[in-house]
């Protein structure tokens, strides 16, 4: 068994290795996507799955990458946060905003730019300096709707359990509120795509402006 510090060290190693995995995941995926959305914007008919997987994959040193780079950042602050007080929960929390911020258009130009991590920072940066209204009005707008939808889920999952049985309530509940997660995840990891694709081409054809 651990002792205190020992084991302190052992959770923050995991922390970390959970961040790294985590957004390994989300960022190999998001790119895929991310894929799919600029074949269509670029009038491409057949777009499939695994075409935007491929392109993953072609990426994957840049991906993993970035995945360390993030981890690290979101685990230093999430260990930086639960060992500190008020004030320190408030300040991360604030530099958290900032980095959410500043890396808003990283995966698309990670993935089309062939930048390092921190290079497509700055990049990512830039963009949200030319495109912040488009940026936080979507943030503020998808949480907006994600929040009303998923009271919505919890209503049908609480007259379900009123109904039918707490279990059946709680279980369909979850279930919509992870349908809804993902729906409204896909379709501003899209949106940012249209947002990237507007500063370096064209949307007049295949999306409203």
């Amino acid at each position: 068994f651990f002792e205190e510090g020992e084991s302190k060290i052992v959770v923050y190693g995991i922390t970390f290795l959970f961040y790294i995995i985590n957004y390994f995941i989300i960022v190999f995926f998001n790119t895929a996507l991310i894929h799919c959305a600029k074949l269509y914007f670029d009038g491409e008919q057949d777009i499939t799955v695994g075409k935007g997987l491929s392109f993953s994959l072609s990426r994957i040193g840049t991906i993993f990458s970035w995945a360390i780079v993030a981890g690290t950042v979101g685990a230093v602050l999430k260990i930086i946060q639960e060992e500190s007080g008020l004030v320190g929960k408030i300040i991360t929390g604030l530099i958290g905003v900032v980095w959410n911020v500043a890396t808003f258009f990283v995966v698309p130009v990670m993935a089309y730019e062939n930048l390092s991590p921190f290079a497509a920072i700055k990049r990512s940066s830039s963009i949200m300096k030319e495109k912040w209204g488009e940026s936080i009005g979507a943030n503020f707008s998808f949480g907006i709707v994600q929040f009303v939808l998923i009271l919505g889920a919890m209503l049908v999952g609480f007259i379900i359990g009123a109904l039918i049985h707490p279990i059946a309530g709680v279980i369909v509940g979850v279930m919509l509120a992870f349908i809804i997660y993902a729906v409204i995840s896909a379709t501003q990891t899209i949106f940012i795509c249209a947002i990237y694709r507007n500063i370096n081409g064209s949307l007049d054809e295949h999306f409203s402006q």
